[in-house]
């Protein structure tokens, strides 16, 4: 089965600090792929190279078998509309009211009429539990829980074929971060969806992941099954699932 996402040695720097050195992954079609590690370890500047925001060093990425490292924007745009995208803080419009928050790549690329987008990101909106009365609020209205459901709302709008959630239940207690964990699950697995996670949630990494991935001084480190996080064998990632501050990993503390 050919992967739905391929990358193969894939490095990026800025200036003399490497953030990606060598990264090779395949995520298959409908598996969802979490990827930990520390704050600083490249986990964003990962995402950011799939998704075209920045442009990888060297290396090859590949989309459904199409290699999207060094595109035309034009291919760009095509492979995009498979994409859709949490971000860690929501990154809704204040301007705009919460159902053209969740249309507005439908209004964007499918040129709906606004009744039409409004109807469906009301449908949307009842995916991940909010009532059509939450559509003509503004973001602003919303807590820190309803706001981040408004994200994975816009997320899944235009029925993409793969998601990236950047660091989805930051931010959240524990129980509203548990409901995103839910969320999550459900609708990437009634739509099918591949999804690419990057988060330090060890709650939510196990729950949501298929497979979890250690990225560390931008090499992956460590990849099996979910279920294996806890006998990986790995001191480095020993250190991280348990959030010891003696180990491998060094922080850089100024006294």
């Amino acid at each position: 089965m050919e992967p739905k996402i391929s990358l193969k040695d894939v490095r990026k720097a800025f200036g003399p600090k490497k953030v990606l050195d060598g990264v090779t992954l395949d995520i298959a079609p409908k598996e969802s792929v979490v990827v930990i590690g520390g704050s600083g370890t490249g986990k964003s500047v990962l995402l950011k190279c799939i998704l075209g925001i920045l442009l990888a060093d060297s290396g090859e990425i590949k989309v459904d078998g199409q290699d999207v490292t060094h595109v035309a924007a034009t291919d760009r745009d095509a492979v995009n509309r498979k994409f859709g995208m949490l971000f860690q803080g929501s990154a809704l419009f204040d301007s705009l009211p919460v159902w053209e928050n969740v249309a507005f790549g439908l209004l964007q690329r499918e040129h709906l009429s606004r009744a039409e987008a409004k109807d469906r990101a009301i449908a949307t909106l009842a995916k991940v539990g909010l009532a059509a009365d939450v559509a003509v609020l503004s973001p602003s209205e919303l807590s820190g829980g309803m706001q981040k459901r408004v994200g994975l709302a816009r997320a899944i709008a235009g029925e993409p074929e793969i998601i990236f959630f950047d660091e989805p239940t930051t931010g959240l207690d524990p129980i509203m971060a548990d409901v995103i964990n839910d969320l999550i699950i459900s609708c990437a697995k009634e739509q099918g969806i591949t999804a690419l996670s990057i988060t330090h949630d060890m709650h939510s990494a196990r729950k949501i992941a298929d497979r979890i991935c250690m990225l560390y001084e931008g090499k992956l480190i460590w990849a099996g099954p979910a279920a294996d996080i806890d006998k990986s064998g790995n001191p480095y990632v020993e250190q991280f699932v348990h959030g010891a501050a003696e180990g491998p990993i060094k922080m850089q503390v100024r006294r």
